[in-house]
């Protein structure tokens, strides 16, 4: 009694994970302070620090030397959820992230430098309370990815320079959601639990998934010299897929409190006012629920960005750019369950995304006072990666516009920092609670989107740079 049911609810739910593999769905820019001050429009003009390195690796340091330049980027994120039939407001639980970056570059009296940077393009986190209904698809989803570039730059004619590295990711995933009994069903062809009067969204236990995986990739760039004030540059950072081939799967029982009103008629008959613990209490020692090994995969999707820089005002950078991820690549999520037999197994899934390719318009505008301080702000408008169909508790992702201020300060002749704001603003989007069970869309996305999702952020970032 309960196995197949309740290993096939287990199932649907951790399918869901990989829905954070969608950003501008889950993707992060926030890489080096004086880019972002810029709108992230550092591809064509790259800011002076190495940092070039990620926005375009085919920009050669402006002088020769030793650069180094690491910092940090705090990311608050504010988000709710506000149901339709009860008009209750959910309140998200993010924790402030911190998002690190550094970078090495070296530039001798050749025609080359070679660095190295170290970096996060992709990550965040979704987290709600406890009493949030949407927690049995996603209580807690977290992505963290580390990528770590060598890099080679060479300037072929006075104004073109080329550069690359291969890229090495590390990625680490994790999953929290809760286990629903009133859509377990009570046995094989029997009423579910929500049938003998289990109201929906009972939580009778928690489910935990953690795993990690390394994949490779490369990133490319190209820049020139157009004019003596024009600028412009191409970036191409290559998709990786990582494979989470061991993670691991645990659960802890969730007490209900619950009884059975009347007899349960099953091949197992159980009498009224039997405990629903109890009945649900062997399947996380030798069922279903029982730590098991789990396998899938996630794409981190493929950048372009192409842009165009302008230098003809006095010690003043003005930087238009588009870019482009292509998150259609996250079309579904094949998810393998690994237990030690048949019974003890949750059945192999595959969850269907359709993700969309996004694009983003970036400004960027820099001055440089006489005292070497710099002043910059920045525009960024981005569509967003999920189809109406597949806004959920994971990442309730949404069309975003940034706005962002920034300033860089010397100390000194070889030291610096930057420092810099942005705002992330969205106007809401419907969505739902549960995860779709068929390939069905704007039907589906209809009947299942049953509230809004309300999210901005606050990105706090600074920098510190040398030059040697």
């Amino acid at each position: 009694m309960l196995h197949r049911a309740t290993r096939y609810t287990l199932a649907l739910g951790l399918l869901a994970m990989p829905a954070l593999a969608g950003a501008q769905a889950f993707g992060l820019n926030e890489i080096g302070s004086c880019a972002i001050a810029r709108g992230f429009a550092a591809t064509a003009a790259p800011c002076d620090d190495a940092s070039s390195i990620y926005w375009n690796p085919g920009k050669l340091p402006t002088r020769r030397g030793l650069s180094v330049m690491g910092g940090v980027a705090a990311i608050s994120i504010d988000g709710s959820f506000i149901q339709d039939t009860t008009g209750r407001e959910y309140k998200a639980d993010v924790p402030t992230q911190y998002v690190p970056h550094f970078f090495l570059n070296y530039r001798g009296d050749g025609k080359m430098a070679y660095g190295i940077g170290v970096y996060v393009p992709y990550g965040l986190t979704s987290q709600w309370g406890d009493d949030f209904p949407g927690r049995f698809a996603a209580k807690k989803a977290s992505l963290k990815t580390i990528y770590i570039q060598p890099n080679l730059s060479y300037q072929i004619t006075p104004n073109w320079s080329i550069g690359g590295g291969p890229v090495i990711g590390h990625s680490t995933v994790e999953l929290v959601q809760g286990l629903d009994l009133s859509t377990v069903p009570t046995s094989a062809g029997g009423p579910t639990f929500g049938q003998l009067g289990v109201p929906k969204r009972t939580q009778f236990g928690e489910a935990s998934l953690k795993g990690s995986a390394m994949a490779y990739g490369v990133d490319l760039g190209v820049h020139g010299q157009l004019t003596p004030t024009w600028e412009m540059g191409v970036r191409f950072l290559s998709q990786l897929t990582f494979s989470y081939d061991n993670a691991d799967a645990t659960f802890t029982p969730t007490p209900t409190g619950l009884s059975t009103v009347t007899p349960i008629n099953s091949p197992f008959p159980v009498p009224a006012g039997t405990p629903f613990d109890a009945l649900v209490a062997s399947q996380f020692t030798s069922g279903s629920l029982q730590a098991q090994k789990v396998a899938t995969r996630i794409q981190h999707p493929a950048q372009v960005q192409v842009g165009f820089a302008y230098t003809g005002f006095q010690a003043t950078t003005l930087s238009a750019e588009y870019a482009y991820v292509g998150w259609k690549s996250f079309a579904d999520l094949p998810v393998d369950f690994t237990g030690s037999s048949a019974t003890t197994t949750a059945p192999d899934r595959d969850l269907i995304e359709n993700y969309n390719n996004t694009s983003s318009i970036r400004l960027g505008a820099e001055h440089r006072m006489i005292n070497g301080v710099a002043l910059r702000a920045g525009f960024s408008s981005a569509t967003s990666a999920a189809p109406d169909e597949t806004v959920t508790p994971l990442l309730p992702e949404q069309d975003r516009s940034m706005v962002m201020l920034g300033a860089g300060l010397p100390l000194g002749s070889r030291f610096g920092v930057d420092a810099s704001y942005a705002r992330i603003m969205t106007a809401g989007r419907r969505g739902r609670l549960d995860e779709r069970s068929s390939t069905s869309t704007s039907a589906q996305a209809v009947a299942l989107n049953e509230g809004s999702y309300a999210l901005s952020a606050n990105i706090f970032a600074i920098s510190f740079k040398a030059h040697y």
